[in-house]
């Protein structure tokens, strides 16, 4: 599996780290027909990783210092409690980002891929926030940003997905999969938070 940097920290991805997603495998199944997932999707996505791969720095660059930075509500999540820069928490966790583009496009959506939806929901809810790089920032990310933050990354991917000379239709072909994989992963990341026993509050 292709990887953004030889070291990433805090990246945890199919280790004995990351607990078993409560989710099973059957309903990740029955999630991706509610969604309209399909094969030729996952081909799609497949080449869209490809399409990808050497872009991820420039993408999440221009998600978190373009877009994020100039909006306070989202920008305080990765600033102290005094709103004050934290450059090392942006680093690791902007090489995760990259990571994660690679993920979605190019890991098989199965077990590991599953658990691992899991803890990046949990990292974004106080049970886990901030404790992968050790910082103080917002306790939690609320759901709400993070949902509303997702037409943000579909709409801005797509001239990434148009950097290669392909055509028309295989660019909209590979968008649809990519945001179709990332409704679905949005689905996911909503577990830990609908749980009120984990995640009180956290809307």
């Amino acid at each position: 599996m292709q990887k953004v940097a030889e070291q990433i920290h805090g990246y945890t991805y199919g280790t004995s780290e990351v607990a078993t997603s409560p989710v099973t495998l059957q309903q990740l199944e029955a999630l991706k027909v509610t969604v309209g997932f399909t094969e030729e999707d996952q081909r799609y996505l497949q080449q869209a990783g490809t399409v990808l791969a050497d872009q991820t720095k420039q993408i999440v660059e221009h998600w978190r210092s373009g877009i994020i930075a100039g909006i306070p509500n989202l920008a305080r999540h990765s600033r102290s409690p005094l709103n004050e820069p934290l450059p090392d928490y942006l680093a690791k966790s902007n090489l995760r980002f990259q990571q994660w583009i690679l993920d979605t496009c190019l890991r098989p959506y199965d077990q590991d891929w599953l658990n691992y939806q899991q803890e990046i929901a949990l990292r974004h809810t106080a049970l886990k926030k901030n404790q992968t790089d050790k910082v103080s920032s917002t306790p939690y990310v609320p759901l709400r940003d993070i949902v509303g933050f997702i037409s943000v990354i579909n709409e801005t991917i797509k001239p990434y997905l148009a950097a290669k000379n392909h055509s028309a239709d295989e660019v909209d072909r590979m968008h649809r999969a990519w945001c179709k994989s990332i409704q679905l992963q949005l689905a996911l990341w909503a577990e830990p938070y609908t749980d009120a026993h984990q995640a009180p509050n956290e809307w």
